[in-house]
């Protein structure tokens, strides 16, 4: 008794929070709507005691009965306004009370969901007529259909040459690059260039360092004036590499991330260093000249990724066939190509369960580091001559710098 008194408080609960939304909205006078804060309270209440009473199918006949109701009200009624939002809510609120029953945590937190909807009306409205652009609408029915549409369809297996394309993952890094290029674009839009590029270079490079660097290059080959942010934020993803490669290695094997800790720590300082330097550059900049609408992604470039990407897999696998396996450092180093944290690992875990000692770890993760630079290096020359001349050379020195670690500790041992 005591359970369903409960899922019956939420009920009520979810009747108070969409009622008292709907009557601040309600208006005044006869043109006023039809449901306010008791009605959406006695729907929901209504639909908890019918399924409660006669199941599933009393709460069938409560649904239509109210939505009958809200019919017959939206017809006879005299506003202005032809929406027909309350009248949903007040059926959607019955269903809700229905569904606290069964499930009242996924009920109350959709209801919470729809009062949020329906109190964010006006900014809403404001965004989507105002702010949102038709190529902005565009591209992300662009990147819903690649998400939603395309991927699920995409084959999740190898194939291709030496079976070294999978398809699926492939189209994932599209996708990728695509979120990338709109995280980067709504920093932009919402605090300017000078600001907005060099954050999203750097929260996005926890994601992928290479596709960041691809779609910070496609931004600054648009757009010129941005150049210097979009270098910041290209570099800086690289500052987010080295956090995220310290965090799997401490996570895998504490005994190779200790091992690895002055390599890393040079790589890491070199890259806060230079990317700070065109961070300050980009500060500088006198205004930001790309906050206005435009273009969130570009497909094209997204797609010329994934081929370019696909290439290196390929010419990876190749080298697999033809030379075979050559020992950790060349396994590691293509491997690296692709994924440095994924080579990284794969060297710590062999240190882990002892098939490794610790400092012969050092080379091959610094070789998967390389080559994966080189992977970065085809990205940026792709965002054109002038973002390659400024983030090619800080990739050469981040990983010199860890590479000057590792050498001093073999020096000292």
């Amino acid at each position: 008794m005591i359970p369903v008194i409960l899922n019956l408080a939420v009920a009520l609960g979810i009747g108070l929070l969409i009622g008292v939304e709907r009557e601040r909205r309600k208006g005044e006078g006869p043109s006023r709507s039809s449901a306010g804060i008791r009605t959406f309270t006695i729907a929901s209440l209504a639909g908890a005691a019918s399924f409660v009473v006669g199941g599933t199918a009393l709460l069938a006949s409560a649904i239509v009965a109210v939505t009958l109701f809200s019919a017959a009200g939206y017809w006879l009624g005299h506003g202005d306004d032809p929406g027909l939002t309350t009248e949903l809510a007040l059926v959607l609120t019955t269903i809700l009370g229905g569904l606290s029953i069964q499930q009242p945590a996924l009920a109350s937190g959709l209801a919470v969901t729809v009062a949020v909807v329906l109190t964010v009306r006006s900014p809403l409205h404001r965004f989507v007529r105002s702010v949102l652009t038709e190529e902005e609408l565009q591209d992300a029915l662009i990147f819903a259909g690649a998400t939603l549409i395309v991927l699920p369809l995409v084959p999740d297996r190898s194939t291709g040459p030496y079976g070294a394309l999978n398809l699926h993952s492939i189209w994932i890094l599209v996708i990728l690059i695509m979120a990338i290029g709109g995280a980067g674009y709504i920093a932009v839009r919402t605090v300017g260039a000078r600001f907005g590029l060099p954050i999203a270079g750097f929260a996005s490079g926890f994601i992928s360092s290479a596709a960041t660097i691809g779609a910070m290059g496609a931004r600054a080959a648009r757009t010129r004036e941005v150049l210097e942010a979009a270098a910041a934020g290209a570099v800086l993803s690289t500052v987010a590499t080295i956090v995220q490669m310290a965090i799997v290695l401490g996570v895998v094997s504490l005994a190779t991330l200790r091992t690895l800790l002055l390599p890393l720590g040079c790589a890491g300082a070199a890259a806060v260093a230079y990317g700070a330097l065109f961070t300050i550059r980009a500060f500088q900049q006198r205004a930001d000249v790309d906050r206005q609408g435009g273009r969130a992604f570009s497909l094209t470039t997204a797609l010329g990724f994934a081929s370019t990407l696909a290439i290196i897999l390929i010419a990876s696998a190749a080298l697999r066939e033809w030379l075979g396996e050559t020992g950790v450092i060349l396994a590691t180093a293509l491997a690296g190509f692709v994924d440095t944290h994924a080579a990284a690992i794969s060297a710590a875990s062999l240190v882990a369960t002892g098939k490794l000692h610790a400092p012969d770890a050092v080379v091959p993760i610094l070789a998967g580091l390389s080559t994966n630079t080189i992977s970065k290096i085809v990205f940026a020359v792709a965002g054109g001559s002038s973002f390659a001349l400024r983030v090619i050379p800080g990739l050469i020195i981040v990983v010199l710098a860890a590479w000057a670690g590792a050498l001093f500790l073999l020096v000292r041992s």
